[in-house]
């Protein structure tokens, strides 16, 4: 249920950051606040059962990931092979990380 938490706020993250290049009203704003407070509430939360560093770490390189792949996908970025592997390195690490943690660590 933890990891569910992280994978959540991770996800949730992505939609506030790349809402950030959207907010250019109050009600822009204010969505993107509480996607804010959103995801750092759900990280919190789950980093109160789980070890903070790898929680931590696990949020933000899918919030990277992520936005990476929104960047891509919605406003062409440039896609290199070099940060493909980039990525791919850093996907294998997240679930490296996740699959030594166990929720009784803390």
């Amino acid at each position: 249920m933890q990891w569910l938490k992280v994978i959540v706020a991770g996800l949730v993250e992505v939609l506030w950051v790349t809402s950030m290049n959207h907010a250019h009203n109050i009600p822009t704003w204010i969505v993107t606040l509480i996607l804010i407070a959103l995801s750092f509430f759900l990280v919190i939360s789950a980093s109160k059962h789980l070890p903070v560093g790898t929680t931590y770490t696990i949020f933000v390189g899918m919030g990277a990931i992520g936005t990476i792949i929104v960047d891509v996908i919605f406003n062409g970025a440039s896609l290199s092979l070099v940060k493909i592997a980039l990525l791919i390195i850093l996907i294998v690490g997240i679930l490296g990380l996740q699959m030594t943690t166990s929720e009784e660590e803390s």
